[in-house]
């Protein structure tokens, strides 16, 4: 089971009350939630191996260089030697440190690389994987991992994590009439505001599904505005023919990465804390309480 860790704890931090506080009055939600969310998923889905995957950098620069829009709009702050600031509410970001820290007590996996985002971490360990893997996200971005041959699968939160959408080859097929690759080359024909993702103007996801299946893939609608006998109406053609520079980056934006350089670490799920000293100070100092009980209770069995 791979978590897709900022987009649950960001959904923890909306879905939980920051009424939720430490001790000392810091709002402690998205931690808590975060924790209630995993204890959830390990109950539901008994996983054997788990992997906390994180976004060290959610806005990697080769990814901007190929198209300068990307989640351009989400900047809060840009920085000449490293990373640009991401705009995050205020009483978010002083939470992820102490998830880090908590699951780093606890003994779960987390896994973020220099230069990628959680979504590269994600594809490049499904990429790896041997048996079935389970991608826990609210990013649909991930719907292109989907291999119904090998097993991957995206569970999508509708409400918590008790709710989840089970998101297979049969359920891609009959929402957008794609498979998983084609789910890439979707989102990047119709384009996605939420990561400043122009698209192809005038290309709307409806005709980007019929496009595809009419050509295939990306390459073979693109093969189609060179031949003069295909079937694509005039506007479709010039629309098409207009966005070639952008269709020649776009895929490696829009695709996840799946040769992160990944540390050494192991995703075996711990049934006991790594660091139970360094946890129990965790769970003083910020008020874990039931949320970690309940976690460390479902690990245990």
């Amino acid at each position: 089971m791979l978590l897709d860790t900022a987009s649950l704890y960001f959904r923890a931090y909306f879905g939980v009350p920051d009424s939720v506080k430490a001790p000392d009055g810091t709002p402690v939600n998205a931690v808590r939630g975060l924790l209630d969310f995993i204890a959830r998923l390990v109950q539901d889905h008994r996983p054997d191996e788990l992997v906390a995957c994180m976004d060290a950098d959610w806005r990697p620069q080769w990814r901007v260089e190929l198209i300068p829009s990307y989640k351009a709009h989400r900047v809060a702050e840009e920085t000449e030697t490293g990373p640009d600031e991401e705009e995050i509410p205020d009483t978010l970001s002083p939470q992820v440190p102490v998830i880090e820290a908590v699951l780093d007590a606890l003994g779960i996996a987390r896994v973020g690389v220099a230069g990628y985002e959680a979504d590269d971490v994600i594809g490049t360990l499904t990429g790896r994987a041997a048996g079935p893997v389970d991608i826990v996200t609210g990013d649909r971005d991930l719907y292109q991992l989907v291999d119904d041959a090998r097993d991957v699968r995206v569970l999508y939160p509708l409400k918590g994590v008790g709710t989840l959408q089970v998101t297979d080859e049969a359920w891609l097929r009959s929402k957008y009439g794609v498979d998983g690759p084609g789910y890439a080359d979707l989102a990047l024909l119709r384009g996605d505001p939420s990561d400043g993702l122009p698209g192809v103007p005038g290309i709307g996801e409806k005709t980007a599904a019929k496009l595809l299946d009419a050509y295939g893939d990306l390459a073979g609608i693109m093969a189609a505005v060179d031949d003069p006998a295909s079937r694509l109406t005039p506007a479709q053609r010039g629309r098409l023919d207009e966005a070639r520079d952008y269709v020649a980056v776009a895929p490696k934006v829009v695709r996840v990465a799946a040769d992160v350089p990944l540390p050494e670490f192991d995703p075996a799920l711990p049934a006991e804390p790594r660091d139970p000293a360094a946890l129990e100070a965790l769970a003083a100092r910020w008020g874990l309480g039931g949320s970690l009980e309940r976690l460390l209770s479902t690990l245990r069995h």
